[in-house]
């Protein structure tokens, strides 16, 4: 049971991936948003160009994790 239940929580896919870096992205630009609005000016800007720079990072090791067809 425990194998069927962590199977969904498995990306087996590029474009499954791809979904979830979407998601991070989104809820990363959610977020600097927040940041905007709490923290006016350039702290608030930074703290918003940090959350996008997050998921690329989380993207990028999500994307080296499949084998590349050569």
């Amino acid at each position: 049971m425990f194998h069927r239940v962590r199977r969904l929580f498995t990306i087996k896919n590029k474009f499954e991936a791809y979904l979830v870096i979407y998601g991070l992205g989104t809820g990363a630009v959610e977020r600097g948003m927040h940041y905007l609005h709490r923290f006016p000016g350039i702290g608030g800007w930074m703290l918003f160009l940090l959350c996008p720079v997050a998921v690329f990072m989380a993207g990028a090791k999500i994307l080296d994790s499949f084998d590349v067809p050569e």
